[in-house]
């Protein structure tokens, strides 16, 4: 049983990192695994009421991640549908390149940290598209973005969507993921923008476009900082609570809808329709959320058969040293999705072996969440960006990932000495 399993796990995992090539979304892939590990699972078992006890406990906890997502998704495309974001964009006002870069990428940090790397990764790419750059400075430009991005993630338990895993399964505290991992975020973005600094040179004009919607001024700011307000209220609830992440996230859900329904309760029905939280929910990537839901079927089945554990000691065993093997971790998900992987992680590591807060989870927020820059499609940024500007592979691997490798290393090696002054 836990042979095929296994098998089927491989088959999808292959079929999500073939998705280009074979022209499938990989949420087909991710739910078929998923279905059929746990069809496997239950056909192999003889004790059918515990794996259905299994299946129950982690539908459960992936519950929690998919009701996380799904209000901080429609939060952020009702934000976006108040073209709440111009309010970042018209504070801009330099026209030296490089002042512009070091901007852009300061605000696309810690942005991140409130959105998600994903968000940010299209909100500063729409940004970039305001300025005349040329292509070879776009493409910097993007590269700068992605590395900027995911650095900003790592350090926020709502800024990636593996951070976010690790919050809501208690490996990690959002106090202690700030605190421990914000510095080598820091190093990492910097260390990438100062190295891709020197491409661009002169001043840069911007190109004039109109507002895409007739949202009133005082309707986007109230929006806006409303929205970014019940991002930041997410952990302190759950601080204060002491209740999973996702309710906190309902609930700034809940009352932004009351304040999105009662600004525009005067407005005509065509406006108030396509300002409204049922259109933001509409436009929530889906597939995605789908696509997570199977992985950690997937993971959570392996994870029951006792699979996980086996791998954890062998992998223990090959390399002892914990800061080696987050290290590695980290570059293994630049070729395969650091979803997956630190859903694996949390299967094979259990909180006895590694409390809460301890330098394993911590070092793993920071290096899943940053190693994906290495290469393009190693994070959900890399993707977008690939596909906003039609990034070519392999011209990001020669100009880019050294780049991304150095600054992921240089974070690495901050967060080991800090480990060593701290821990």
């Amino acid at each position: 049983m836990e042979t095929i399993v296994i098998i089927v796990f491989l088959l999808a995992y292959f079929g999500i990192i073939l998705e280009h090539k074979l022209e499938i979304n990989k949420t087909a892939f991710a739910l078929l695994g998923g279905a059929l590990c746990w069809t496997a699972y239950i056909l192999g078992s003889e004790e059918i009421h515990i794996v259905e006890e299994n299946l129950f406990h982690s539908v459960s906890e992936i519950a929690g991640i998919v009701f996380f997502l799904l209000g901080a998704m429609t939060i952020v495309e009702l934000i976006d549908a108040h073209d709440g974001f111009d309010l970042v964009i018209e504070r801009i006002k330099t026209k030296s390149k490089k002042k512009l870069i070091i901007i852009m990428s300061l605000v696309c940090f810690f942005l991140s940290a409130i959105l998600d790397n994903l968000t940010t990764t299209i909100v500063m790419i729409t940004l970039m598209r305001k300025f005349n750059f040329s292509t070879i400075e776009k493409f910097f430009l993007c590269g700068i973005i992605v590395i900027s991005a995911n650095a900003g993630g790592a350090w926020s338990p709502i800024g990636d969507v593996t951070t976010t895993m690790l919050w809501i399964g208690n490996q990690i505290s959002a106090s202690s993921i700030v605190i421990h991992t914000i510095i080598p975020s820091i190093v990492c973005a910097v260390v990438a923008t100062i190295l891709m600094l020197s491409k661009f040179k002169g001043e840069v004009s911007t190109v004039h476009s109109g507002p895409t919607n007739d949202t009133p001024e005082s309707d986007k700011k109230i929006i806006f900082f409303a929205g970014v307000s019940s991002l930041i209220f997410v952990p302190i609830f759950k601080s204060i609570t002491h209740l999973p992440p996702y309710m906190g996230m309902l609930l700034s859900l809940s009352l932004l809808w009351f304040i999105s329904e009662m600004i525009h309760k005067d407005k005509d029905e065509f406006m108030r329709q396509e300002l409204s939280i049922n259109a933001a929910m509409k436009r929530i990537d889906t597939p995605s959320i789908l696509f997570f839901t199977g992985i950690l079927l997937c993971i959570s089945s392996l994870q029951h058969i006792g699979t996980l554990t086996s791998l954890a000691n062998r992998l223990s065993y090959i390399i002892p040293r914990m800061d080696v093997l987050t290290y590695c971790i980290g570059l293994v998900s630049a070729v395969i999705d650091n979803v997956p992987l630190v859903a694996a992680s949390q299967g094979m590591y259990s909180l006895e072996v590694y409390p809460r807060d301890h330098e394993f989870w911590l070092n793993l927020a920071y290096t899943a969440g940053t190693g994906g820059s290495c290469l393009i499609i190693g994070s959900a940024a890399g993707v977008a960006a690939m596909g906003l500007e039609k990034i070519n592979f392999m011209e990001y691997l020669k100009k880019i990932s050294w780049i991304a490798f150095l600054a992921y290393t240089a974070g690495a090696l901050c967060f080991k000495v800090q480990a060593l002054l701290f821990y």
